[in-house]
């Protein structure tokens, strides 16, 4: 923990005016207040900053909403979007009762949680996560929705429909439709603005392992961060949508991790990459093993396959999520796993070399995720599958698409909706419970707040309705 004294230097050194205190409601959605650099003191990490929990989705009613929010010295960073020189910490959401106590819907709590019952299965071994964060950048971004009327457009400057653009300098270089995979300049006219991004996060201690341009020819992005434990990977992962924001933001383009943007372009994803480890290195290899997975990694393996219907209630949650959950398409919606088959919904990478990270990739979440329930989720029920043993089977090395029907039906076809997955959470979330991780109370108020979700899309007109329905 970085002592006071050293903040407060940092403070003097970077002529520091304001602490701006964030933290994660429990949607995974940031909030933040700003306080004047006078107010860092042992009282702020004591007592904190009051807040009215009862304006966050999911936490609490209107009669206890006085809760606070407790500043983690750990992650402190000097704010680039600040004009102002600012300094800010992330938070912890706590109850107010007749002492300050950890709430139990901090998101913070449960991956501290996991962690530590992962501890207690496993003792001196760390989950180690390497998240993939795919995103859009456009241009021009509307939307409304009214009684009368209900529309979005969206518009990148390198998209193929500009091709023809007239008005203004056209100098082409446009991305095809689905042709954008490691585009090279001038086609790839954002590389410096990746550059940009990573070398920010970079000073705030968020590793990089590559970036690049994505298949969408209309803007599509990826960013691949290096592995951390868990915990600190929950809090990074925070870090990198907001720096990609803001960072793109001030540049004159909007970004977006939502799932399905675009109709008929690829989707956005946020692939997993994980694996547990200790001291040596990771746990799940074993030279001549299936894949060189050792029969750990495949229990492990075998719990998330279990789970995963359950699991996609926090991984993806949102009705947008299964746009990109189709079937048919290069989706990961079959519950097996594969040495390199991207339809998959768990893929041993074939390119590995290094034992010491052998992994896998569960490939389904997406950014409207909130991180810090989605890898707790994850954890828990590769736990679950080694504490069972649960064998995940064979793995299947085909597309799922070239299979006969017969075969794809021994297959479990994952949830492609959000109804389904909620109902999968209310069946099977035993696994989430154990540790104290997640709390009952915790899993009805997410399943309560996503049905409203659901409901909210289902009483709306669809601007296709009319195209099918007008005139019947």
């Amino acid at each position: 923990m970085p002592a006071l004294e050293k903040l407060t230097k940092m403070v003097r050194d970077r002529h520091v005016e304001y602490i701006d205190l964030k933290f994660t409601d429990l949607l995974g959605a940031m909030h933040h207040i700003t306080v004047p650099a006078s107010a860092l003191d042992q009282e702020l990490f004591k007592n904190g900053v009051g807040i009215d929990g009862s304006s966050m989705p999911g936490f609490t009613k209107i009669e206890k909403g006085d809760m606070i929010i407790l500043p983690v010295p750990e992650t402190v960073f000097i704010d680039p979007f600040f004009e102002t020189p600012t300094m800010s910490f992330l938070c912890d959401v706590m109850a107010v009762e007749k002492d300050v106590v950890e709430y139990s819907r901090n998101p913070r709590r449960l991956t501290r949680a996991a962690d530590k019952y992962l501890k207690k299965v496993l003792p001196g071994v760390e989950a180690m996560l390497g998240p993939e964060f795919e995103f859009y950048l456009f241009d021009d971004v509307r939307f409304h929705q009214s009684p009368r009327e209900g529309f979005y457009y969206i518009d990148s400057e390198e998209a193929e429909w500009n091709t023809g653009r007239c008005g203004e300098k056209n100098l082409g270089y446009m991305v095809p439709y689905k042709g954008g995979y490691h585009a090279a300049p001038p086609t790839d006219r954002t590389f410096n603005l990746r550059s940009e991004i990573t070398s920010l996060l970079n000073d705030i201690g968020v590793g990089l392992k590559y970036h690049h341009h994505e298949v969408g020819g209309a803007g599509q992005h990826e960013i691949e961060v290096a592995f951390d434990s868990m915990p600190n990977m929950a809090d990074k992962s925070v870090l990198v949508k907001y720096f990609v924001k803001n960072h793109t933001f001030r540049r004159g383009k909007s970004a977006t991790f939502m799932p399905k943007p675009l109709f008929n372009e690829p989707g956005s994803g946020m692939h997993v990459h994980q694996f547990l480890s200790d001291k040596k290195g990771s746990i799940f290899y074993e030279k001549g093993g299936p894949m060189n997975f050792s029969r750990i990694g495949l229990y492990y393996i075998g719990g998330l396959l279990k789970h995963a219907a359950a699991m996609f209630a926090f991984t993806n949650p949102s009705t947008n999520s299964y746009k990109r959950l189709v079937p048919g398409f290069e989706a990961p919606v079959w519950g097996t796993y594969s040495m390199g088959n991207r339809t998959a919904c768990i893929r041993i990478p074939g390119y590995q070399r290094k034992w010491q990270t052998q992994r896998l990739e569960f490939r389904p979440p997406d950014g409207t995720c909130n991180p810090y329930l989605c890898y707790a989720a994850m954890i828990m029920a590769g736990l679950d599958g080694i504490q069972n043993k649960i064998d995940p089977g064979s793995s299947v090395d085909i597309n799922m698409e070239h299979l006969s029907e017969k075969e794809r039906k021994r297959i479990p076809l994952l949830p492609t909706s959000l109804t389904k997955a909620l109902d999968a959470l209310e069946k099977d979330y035993d696994f989430l419970l154990k540790g104290g991780v997640f709390t009952e109370d915790l899993i009805e108020s997410w399943i309560m707040l996503k049905r409203k979700d659901v409901e909210q899309i289902r009483i709306r007109p669809h601007p296709w309705e009319f195209h099918l329905y007008y005139d019947k």
